[in-house]
């Protein structure tokens, strides 16, 4: 019987270290470089897509669109997405800042205030 439960106790563990390591690796930012700002949406709401997004400066920038495959409905489920659009946006693979859409699915977040986001986290670098 002690044999059974040293067993079943080693199974565990594996399985314990396995959830781990799935989970930090499904934590990684979309996207590799030192700044990145991305957004979420999904085709079904295209009409309400951030068009200045790419008008952002010194960042890349990213669009999403999560209902496309199941990579991308998988990142949804990562970053907690709840409302499109969102705009995340991630400082050397870490979310610093997020914005959501209201209740109409439309972003309320201005190119201003998040290139000013964008500006205060390059500005702590120095």
């Amino acid at each position: 019987m002690k044999e059974t439960w040293k067993i079943l106790a080693g199974y565990l563990l594996i399985l314990l270290l396995l959830i781990t390591y799935c989970n930090s690796a499904n934590a990684q930012s979309p996207c590799s470089d030192k700044l990145c700002v991305v957004q979420f949406n999904a085709s079904w709401n295209a009409s309400n897509s951030v068009e200045w997004l790419e008008e952002l400066t010194d960042c890349k920038t990213l669009s999403i669109s999560i209902d496309e495959n199941k990579t991308t409905q998988q990142q949804q489920l990562d970053y907690k997405i709840v409302v499109v659009p969102t705009i995340v946006i991630f400082s050397g693979g870490e979310e610093v800042e997020r914005f959501q859409a209201d209740i109409s699915f439309s972003m309320k977040a201005t190119k201003v205030e998040v290139q000013e986001v964008i500006d205060e986290i390059l500005m702590e670098d120095f």
